[in-house]
């Protein structure tokens, strides 16, 4: 866990957008690779996105502060319904 959170804290940012994290975790978890064949993104994301509006509206976050709540709720909602 470490070494996980030294490599987050010295990766900047620009770095971090070069990434593709799609590809890189779809090694791990191939339903990422072709899950775009199959599912209503549209649909997914018309919903992600008013949960991002409500967020960045509601608690005065910016764009990625929401995003980073959402992906967390997201992350314990599953975690504890699994």
């Amino acid at each position: 866990m470490k070494n996980v959170e030294k490599i987050i804290i010295n990766t900047d940012e620009k770095e971090m957008e070069k990434v593709n994290w799609t590809n890189a975790w779809s090694k791990k978890y191939p339903v990422l690779a072709n899950y775009q064949n199959k599912v209503d993104i549209e649909y997914y994301q018309e919903e992600i996105r008013k949960l991002l509006d409500s967020l960045e509206e509601e608690y005065d976050y910016n764009k990625l502060d929401a995003m980073l709540v959402l992906k967390d709720i997201l992350y314990h909602e599953w975690k504890d319904n699994k």
